[in-house]
């Protein structure tokens, strides 16, 4: 492992102040938020600039905006990514601190589609592979993904009449369906208990894309003998956690 080179980290500390507040900033500013010398800040930026990392913003003398070359970097990263094969390395690590079997999932239609799948280290675990298409009503996956969606958009996909079950506890009424997907909207979190398998739960968090689109779902299933509220809030956290880290992969800047 080499060594870091401090001017290379000073420029990037730079660059990634402009990912907050209204993405301008002036010299000063910078100075006062690195608690870099000035004399240091005005040579960094004048060669940010000059490679087109930075730009001036011409209504206000002084201030500095992400320039076009930060653009082409990010488009080059985005066509490069690959949601499944991302989702399935943190999938792992999830799987890795929780102990448990871990999804992430995209919709189609009105169903979910697994698109990456770490198992459980437990004997006792849930029984799935990566490209199952199950319901999405019947899923946490599906539920988050399903909340997503404009009242429009999930008139669409959804059919008409009672929604297929896949246990005893599946939701089938598309009334109570669009209730609970009310709920995970505003917790920006969904869970199910045994509905789309006898013995086991879920829950799940939102995944989002660069555009902050929710594109997947991350979740964490637990047979029935391990599940209990405590256990669903640590794994909520985990999910929520896990989800965030693919979201920042896909290049998602969650704000304050």
């Amino acid at each position: 492992m080499g060594r870091r080179v401090p001017a290379v980290s000073r420029a990037l500390d730079i660059l990634e102040l402009f990912l907050d507040g209204d993405g301008t900033l002036s010299a000063p500013e910078i100075t006062r938020r690195l608690q870099l010398p000035r004399t240091t800040v005005h040579e960094l930026v004048t060669t940010l600039a000059a490679r087109s990392y930075l730009v001036p913003v011409p209504e206000q003398p002084g201030r500095y905006r992400l320039g076009v070359r930060t653009y082409q970097l990010g488009s080059r990263y985005a066509e490069q990514l690959d949601l499944a094969a991302e989702g399935q390395q943190v999938a792992r690590a999830v799987a890795e601190t929780c102990g448990e079997t871990v999804h992430v999932a995209v919709l189609e239609n009105a169903d979910v589609i697994y698109i990456a799948k770490v198992d459980s280290t437990h004997a006792v675990r849930m029984v799935s592979a990566a490209g199952r298409r199950l319901p999405a009503h019947c899923t946490a996956v599906g539920k988050m993904l399903l909340a997503s969606l404009s009242p429009e958009e999930l008139d669409e996909r959804l059919p008409a009449g009672e929604l297929p079950a896949m246990t005893p506890n599946s939701i089938t009424s598309p009334t109570a369906l669009r209730r609970t997907l009310a709920e995970v909207r505003e917790r920006g979190l969904a869970s199910e208990q045994r509905e789309s398998n006898p013995d086991v739960s879920c829950v799940a968090a939102p995944v989002r894309d660069r555009a902050g689109r929710v594109v997947a779902a991350l979740s964490i299933s637990v047979p029935m003998i391990r599940w209990s509220p405590e256990r669903q809030d640590e794994l909520a956290d985990l999910a929520v956690k896990g989800a965030g880290q693919l979201s920042e992969r896909l290049g998602h800047h969650a704000r304050d």
